[in-house]
């Protein structure tokens, strides 16, 4: 019988209210039922949200460093249990186990340096324009916030948004993706063990149009964070406009990779395979365009064909795989779409099917997909497909390539490849793009840098890094006036000035 899992809510795990469940597969092997998780309800969310309240009293008032110890100690515990958790993550999400593990130090990063930044919640201490008067800053916690993950980052993305907001203060409702709720289940049962106080942690599974709209509208949860599409962050944007919410969306992207002629082409070759076939293209920042200068177009392309090729399929525990499935049906059935219209706008040049054979029927796979001959404008090189397929457009001059870059509704990630200093910094420059590289593919972001983008990407805060302990924290100004006498600001220290 399949194990059946719980919401934890308050400190306990508990059974959804609704008394259903979903079921959450392996995509490799659907054959692998992996549990049943809680397809929860409002209900549940609103007791979670009196879990958070509570436990949020308590939390606030624990000292911020206090906070960071118990966030090393979630440090040292997903250390300990890396390969446990890496393997699965894979299971349930489908990208190589070197991927998760990946996914998994991510998070361990994230935990350490949000451990510290409890010591470095910095305000600022300024001169009064008044005699005997102090004047300061200081970063406070808001409230309960609400979390809402992907899938293709089962354990680093929920700790890009928990820790910072655990460590300013806040108490957490997080909604992990549908597809891949275990690994969040492991990761709230190491902040159990860490320590962490009954409410201020609690998990909700369920759909996102169910347990994830509940979380949204609710009028007592004042932060919303969510990663996902930019359609349904921009239905999430409008509810919290209307109640006045803080918001950090990551959403969509349209990465591009450009590669220059005086570029290292081995080098532009592993970085772009790498860019737009590993987490089988299910990145924001995965390189979905690659622009190639017309020099070097023709020898690029037939030596990265070559080098797709070899790619192998396959479930990502096995040895040596390179690309695992999509993470269901669903996206299969829209990336097969997309080959469709690839077929109609440019020229297939590898893929555009389905992956069939041994140890692949049973998952949601593709063939790693490459179209030359794509025009700037066209769906291919504009739309969003989260997946293996590349659409490599031609390029006369830098000014060009930016001109291609920048013309999308997105601005997450980019990618310039090339020894000229020059171009180099016209690239930071003039692309479009809340990330740059330089002789690097468009993904590998670093725990302790922002990340995030422009435009249709997201809607200015940025996750990781410095800048997200802005996000989860309010500045309030705190004034001590020791004169004993009313003092006036702007007015007795000018109208009686001796000076």
């Amino acid at each position: 019988m399949a194990d059946q899992f719980k919401n934890f809510i308050g400190g306990e795990w508990v059974a959804p209210s609704t008394g259903n469940y979903f079921e959450n597969r392996n995509p490799a092997k659907q054959s692998d039922l992996i549990g049943l998780f809680p397809r929860s309800g409002r209900e549940d969310v609103d007791r979670a949200v009196a879990a958070a309240k509570k436990g949020f009293a308590e939390w606030r008032l624990t000292p911020a460093p206090a906070r960071g110890d118990v966030l090393r100690k979630v440090g040292d515990l997903l250390t300990a249990r890396k390969d446990e958790i890496a393997k699965a993550a894979t299971r349930e999400m489908g990208k190589t186990l070197q991927e998760t593990r990946g996914d998994l130090q991510e998070g361990i990063d994230t935990a350490y340096y949000a451990g510290v930044e409890g010591r470095r919640l910095f305000g600022k201490t300024v001169p009064s324009e008044l005699r005997n008067k102090w004047a300061m800053s200081v970063r406070r916690p808001i409230g309960v916030t609400g979390l809402i993950t992907p899938f293709n980052f089962p354990l680093a993305i929920p700790t890009w948004k928990m820790f910072p907001a655990l460590v300013c203060g806040n108490s957490v409702i997080i909604k992990p993706a549908e597809d891949t709720p275990h690994t969040v289940a492991l990761l709230v049962e190491i902040l159990e063990e860490a320590g962490i106080p009954a409410g201020v942690v609690n998990l909700v599974h369920g759909l996102g149009e169910e347990v994830g709209a509940a979380i949204v509208e609710h009028p007592e949860i004042p932060v919303i964070s969510f990663t996902g599409s930019t359609e349904t962050g921009s239905h999430i944007g409008q509810v919290c406009g209307r109640m006045h919410k803080r918001l950090s969306l990551e959403m969509g992207g349209k990465n591009a990779q450009i590669v220059m002629p005086d570029a290292d082409l081995d080098l532009a070759i592993d970085g772009v395979l790498w860019g737009a076939f590993g987490t089988t293209g299910q990145r924001c920042t995965a390189t979905s365009r690659l622009l190639l200068h017309t020099d070097i177009h023709d020898e690029f392309v037939e030596r990265l064909i070559e080098r797709a090729k070899k790619l192998k399929l396959g479930y990502g525990l096995e040895k040596d795989v390179d690309v695992g499935p999509l993470i269901h049906e669903a996206s299969r059935t829209k990336v097969e779409e997309y080959f469709e219209i690839g077929k109609q706008e440019a020229t297939l040049v590898l893929g555009g099917e389905r992956a069939t054979g041994e140890g692949l029927d049973d998952g949601f796979f593709v063939q790693p997909t490459i179209f030359v001959d794509v025009k700037p404008g066209s769906r291919l090189a504009t739309e969003e497909i989260f997946g293996p397929v590349l659409s490599v457009i031609r390029f006369n001059d830098l000014d060009e390539a930016i001109r291609i870059n920048n013309e999308v509704k997105y601005g997450l990630s980019s990618s310039v490849y090339t020894r000229d200093a020059v171009a180099s910094f016209r690239a930071f420059q003039d692309l479009d793009n809340g990330i740059t590289y330089v002789n690097a593919p468009t993904i590998g972001a670093e725990a302790h840098l922002p990340f995030g983008g422009v435009k249709q990407t997201g809607n200015g805060h940025r996750e990781g890094g410095w800048e997200v302990y802005e996000f989860y924290s309010e500045t309030k100004v705190c004034y001590l006036d020791y004169s004993g006498k009313l003092q006036r600001a702007q007015i007795d220290n000018y109208e009686a000035s001796p000076y």
